[in-house]
C-alpha cells in the first residue's frame, strides 16, 4: 500500500520543474554559433567569392598553426604562452637569413631549431624550476624582442634573388599550401594527443598534477616537450609568413598568440587543463577567421576585428567558467 506521506512526496516531485542540464549549454552555444555565423556569411557580400576563401584558408593557417602548438601548453595545465607571436616573427627572420646562406633545407631547419629550442627553454623553466608560465612568456617576449632589435635595428630583412623560394607560393589542388601545412600539424597534433604515451601524460598532467606525479610521470620533461612542439609548429607558422610576404620583421608576429588564444578557447579547451583537442582547435580557428574576414568585407577596420575576438574569448571564458561552477 502507498502512505499519504508516499501520495504527497510523489505529488510534489511531479510539480517541481525539471533542473535545466547545463551540461548541453555548450552545445547549444555552439550550435547558435554556428547557424548564427552561416547566416552573417550568408549576407555579407562577396564573403563566397573565391579570391575571400583562398584568402580566408591562408589567413586561418597562420593562426591555426600557432594555436594547435598552444593547445598542447594548455592541455597539460599551464596557462597559455604569451610568447608564441615573438616567436613566430623570430622564425620568419631566422628562416630568411639561412636561406639567404644555405638554401630553403637549412633554412627551415634552422627556424624550426630556433623556435623549438626557444619554446623548450620556457617548458623547462616552467616544469622544472617551477616558474609561473606567464611570468616566463612575458619575459621571453623581452628577451627574443631585444635579441631581435640588437641585430636587426628594427629593420626588415628579405630573401635574395634566385633564392627559389617563389615555388613555396604555389597550391596543391587548387589549395594554398599553407593550409595544406596547417592539415598536417593538426593531424600531427591529434596523433600526439591521442596516440602517444606523450599525449596521456599532458592530458593527466592537466587533470590531476600530483595524480600524475604519483603516477610516474617526469612531468617536466613533459612540460617541456609540449612548449618544444608548440615552439615547432610556430615555427613553421612563421616560415609560412617569410614566404608569403618575401620578407620578414619582428612586427609580422604580432598578434598571432591573442588569435591563437581565441581559437584553443573558442575549441572546447579548457583553461585549466585536462581536456580538449587540436581537431577543435582548427575549429575554432576558423570561426575566428570567419569572424574577422566577415568585419573585413563589411568595412570594419583592424581595431574592430580585435574588438569582437576579445568580445568573443571574454563570452567563452564566462561560459567555461559558469559550467565549472555548475
Amino acid at each position: 500500500m502507498t502512505g499519504k506521506g508516499d501520495t504527497v512526496r510523489g505529488t510534489r516531485e511531479m510539480s517541481m520543474p525539471l533542473a535545466p542540464d547545463w551540461r548541453l549549454l555548450p552545445t547549444a552555444v555552439r550550435a547558435v554559433v554556428i547557424v548564427a555565423l552561416t547566416v552573417a556569411c550568408v549576407a555579407t557580400p562577396g564573403f563566397f567569392s573565391l579570391p575571400n576563401i583562398l584568402s580566408l584558408l591562408t589567413t586561418v593557417s597562420f593562426m591555426g598553426c600557432v594555436a594547435v602548438g598552444m593547445t598542447l601548453i594548455t592541455i597539460s595545465g599551464n596557462i597559455m604562452s604569451f610568447s608564441l607571436g615573438a616567436t613566430a616573427g623570430a622564425a620568419a627572420m631566422v628562416f630568411i637569413v639561412a636561406v639567404n646562406i644555405g638554401g630553403i633545407g637549412i633554412g627551415l631547419i634552422a627556424a624550426l631549431a630556433v623556435a623549438a629550442l626557444v619554446s623548450a627553454a620556457q617548458g623547462f623553466a616552467v616544469g622544472w624550476v617551477r616558474a609561473n608560465p606567464i611570468i616566463v612568456s612575458i619575459a621571453a617576449v623581452a628577451l627574443i624582442y631585444g635579441t631581435a632589435e640588437i641585430f636587426t635595428r628594427h629593420s626588415s630583412i628579405y630573401f635574395k634573388p634566385g633564392t627559389g623560394i617563389e615555388i613555396l607560393r604555389g597550391k596543391l589542388g587548387g589549395v594554398p599550401l599553407e593550409f595544406v601545412v596547417l592539415l598536417c600539424v593538426t593531424a600531427a597534433g591529434q596523433f600526439i594527443l591521442y596516440l602517444t604515451r606523450f599525449g596521456r601524460n599532458l592530458y593527466m598532467m592537466g587533470s590531476s598534477f600530483r595524480a600524475a606525479e604519483a603516477a610516474g610521470v617526469k612531468t617536466w620533461r613533459t612540460v617541456t616537450g609540449a612548449y618544444l612542439w608548440a615552439g615547432a609548429f610556430t615555427g613553421l607558422a612563421g616560415v609560412m609568413l617569410a614566404i608569403r610576404y618575401d620578407g620578414a620583421n619582428m612586427d609580422y608576429g604580432v598578434g598571432y598568440e591573442y588569435d591563437a588564444i581565441a581559437a584553443v578557447l573558442v575549441g572546447g579547451t579548457l583553461m585549466k587543463g585536462g581536456h580538449g583537442s587540436a581537431l577543435r582547435t582548427l575549429a575554432g580557428a576558423m570561426i575566428i577567421a570567419i569572424v574577422q574576414a566577415m568585419l573585413l568585407l563589411r568595412g570594419f577596420r583592424q581595431e574592430w576585428q580585435y574588438l569582437f575576438t576579445g568580445l568573443i574569448v571574454f563570452a567563452v571564458i564566462l561560459l567555461h567558467s559558469s559550467g565549472e561552477r555548475r
